[in-house]
């Protein structure tokens, strides 16, 4: 491994949300490397490319990171930065690795009402606009009378959309709200327990080609803690098989040495859901994750058959 020379590129979408996400990796990585030269470039995604389709629809694996890993791969970039619950978890090419987790950022679901007010507060017939089978999913269990549409775009899309009056509430990650100083537009914000969010919902994760010096240089600003919930969550996705459009959730919590997990999956066409729960050691993390994917897939299969 040699070390770094030159200016160091990083790799980035254009959103506003990604621009941001990259500003708090580059701080980080001036604060640690201060005599290095970092340089910014935007990429282009499918998933910014394509607006106007479902995600679910749109039939690509990864469509907000593989432009951006694709550059990592022919060295026209040295380090990518991505929202961790857009990066698949079964199937990163061996070249590649992530290298450092940023601490976590709130990891919620967060409901935005054009009125105000809590889920439970939306008037029947509400329209309320979400991209994910995931929140569809969730949002159609704890409110069957009110109608989820779609909605694409980025964060500041999807709030001018709803204040603008074409959707009654819209479904947001709450650490985008937060990062992008949106956070007062929250009406609720979604307990993990009733509404479980995205696998690694609130994490950045840098990273960068397998071996190469930008691999240690990144590795100075991984978050252990971060680390070890994105595996425990990013497993339970992987026993489900499970990609960035699949209507599934996990969420991990730290206590000391022990880790809690909840998870969430969703028959295909979101009208059946099941939740699981477990403990266990936090060094068992990945072995945990793989559980409660597994027992949440029996559940499914279970509650589909009747």
């Amino acid at each position: 491994m040699t070390a770094v020379t030159g200016a160091v590129r990083i790799g980035t979408r254009g959103s506003p949300l990604a621009r941001k996400q990259t500003e708090m990796i580059l701080r980080e990585l001036r604060e640690r490397h201060p005599s290095l030269e970092f340089v910014v470039q935007t990429i282009q995604t499918i998933g910014d490319r394509n607006t106007d389709d479902r995600i679910s629809d749109i039939g690509d694996k990864g469509i907000f990171v593989r432009a951006i890993e694709a550059a990592l791969l022919d060295e026209s970039i040295d380090i990518a930065v991505h929202s961790l619950k857009d990066v698949p978890g079964d199937d990163q090419h061996p070249r590649l690795t992530l290298a450092a987790f940023s601490a976590r950022e709130d990891p919620r679901d967060a409901l935005v009402a054009r009125c105000g007010g809590r889920l439970e507060d939306l008037p029947t017939g509400s329209r309320v606009g979400t991209s994910s089978l995931r929140r569809r999913a969730q949002l159609r269990e704890a409110r069957p009378d009110i109608t989820v549409v779609d909605i694409r775009g980025n964060v500041e899309t999807r709030l001018d959309k709803t204040l603008e009056g074409d959707y009654d509430a819209v479904i947001l990650a709450a650490a985008g709200l937060k990062r992008l100083g949106l956070e007062r537009y929250i009406s609720e914000y979604l307990s993990p327990d009733h509404f479980v969010p995205d696998a690694g919902q609130g994490i950045i994760v840098v990273q960068t080609r397998t071996g190469a010096s930008a691999q240690t240089l990144v590795g100075s600003i991984d978050d252990a803690k971060s680390r070890t919930i994105a595996t425990a969550e990013r497993a339970v996705a992987q026993a489900l098989e499970a990609d960035c459009r699949s209507p599934v959730g996990a969420f991990a919590a730290l206590t000391g040495e022990e880790l809690s997990l909840i998870g969430m999956a969703a028959s295909e066409d979101c009208d059946v859901v099941v939740r699981e729960k477990l403990k266990g050691p936090a060094s068992d993390a990945l072995a945990l994750g793989h559980q409660l994917g597994h027992t949440l897939a029996k559940g499914l299969e279970n509650r589909c058959l009747y």
